[in-house]
């Protein structure tokens, strides 16, 4: 399954080329939607999860998906370490700027968070549901949360939201993201996370357990395809907002997420083209480490101001301000390949 590592570098490439942004102004294709829409920064962190799904059903299917206490102290020990590391990454953020003991601001939320829960929960879930029973779960997260939406004034971004009122009252403002109204990776919205980790979850049994590799990337697509025809339909009653991580956006990303993994089946696994891969392939056998190093190295940057000293340095060469914004990012990632590019030769693989 090269592919599925490579479509995990891609989607950590990507991850991290849209957190790196060099300057204030920039494409519009690398930021995040404002609210409603879909833009294709909006696609990376739903194919993580996704590929996630897929990788928690290998990892499994080694134990026959049966509970025991040591199946149990893995998930527990991997879902405790990356939400650890998640909450490290903001407070190396507030200590780098000067702010070394100032707990009470600390994020509580964040994206290592949400995978960790994510990961956590539908392992778990996996343990003790038949494949047709999650299949049952996920759909009714949706459709409870797609109810919680309605009734709770989720598509408006105030302090209204049934979302800002439940991170409030749980967390407290001041372990939050503040930049707008609604956490982007709240409390409330990490629940149709956990149904989107549980679609891809059940795509990696379709492709595990399907007797020819036609059949995996045929069953695959056509999976897809259906995924997001459904999320496109619901549009009209449930827009495709990230923020919120609304059912429809939740069923279209999965479905694209699958889409793409069955052409590069076709044209990795079956069709043997690999050599335009390799890049991608560093970034998908060492993913959390690379993304996690990714962050740090964008906090060292931001509070000695290299940052900016690099992004006029480019600016400089490169007039448009977009086209240098574009170029910092880009160089940013190549920088990140390099870091990983030993480990993938050396074939150590830093597993979180």
């Amino acid at each position: 399954m090269l592919s599925l590592d490579v479509l995990r570098g891609i989607t950590v490439a990507g991850m991290i080329l849209v957190n790196n942004a060099g300057g204030p102004q920039s494409y519009a294709s690398l930021q995040h939607s404002a609210w409603n829409g879909l833009t294709p920064c909006d696609l990376v962190f739903p194919f993580f999860l996704f590929i996630m799904g897929i990788s928690t059903y290998i990892a499994l299917r080694k134990f026959q998906f049966r509970p025991s206490a040591a199946v149990w102290k893995k998930i527990l020990r991997r879902t405790a370490l990356i939400f650890l590391i998640g909450v490290a990454l903001h407070w190396f953020d507030q200590a780098c700027g000067g702010e070394f003991l100032a707990f009470d601001t600390l994020r509580l939320t964040g994206v290592l968070q949400r995978i960790a829960l994510c990961y956590g929960v539908v392992s778990l879930l996996a343990l003790y549901l038949r494949p047709r029973q999650l299949g049952w779960t996920a759909g009714l997260i949706l459709v409870g949360y797609a109810v919680l939406l309605v009734l709770g004034g989720g598509y408006v971004n105030d302090e209204n939201n049934v979302l800002v009122v439940a991170d409030r009252a749980l967390l407290g403002v001041n372990h939050l993201y503040t930049k707008m109204p609604v956490d982007p990776e709240g409390i409330l919205s990490t629940l149709p996370s956990i149904a989107h980790t549980l679609i891809g979850f059940l795509c990696g049994r379709l492709i595990l357990e399907s007797d020819t590799l036609n059949r995996k990337i045929i069953g695959l697509f056509v999976a897809g395809f259906l995924l997001m025809a459904v999320g496109f339909l619901l549009t009209e009653a449930l827009p495709l907002n990230k923020r919120i991580w609304s059912p429809s956006y939740t069923l279209v990303t999965c479905g694209l997420a699958a889409s793409l993994q069955a052409v590069l089946m076709y044209f990795i696994d079956d069709r043997g083209k690999k050599r335009w891969c390799r890049f991608f392939e560093v970034f998908g056998v060492n993913p959390l480490f690379l993304y996690v190093l990714s962050e740090m190295a964008a906090v060292v940057l931001g509070a000695t101001e290299a940052k900016p000293v690099i992004y006029e340095g480019i600016h400089t060469v490169v007039a448009n301000p977009y086209l240098a914004s574009a170029v910092y990012s880009l160089m940013f990632v190549a920088v990140m390949g390099a870091a990983g590019w030993p480990l993938y030769k050396k074939k150590i693989y830093i597993k979180i």
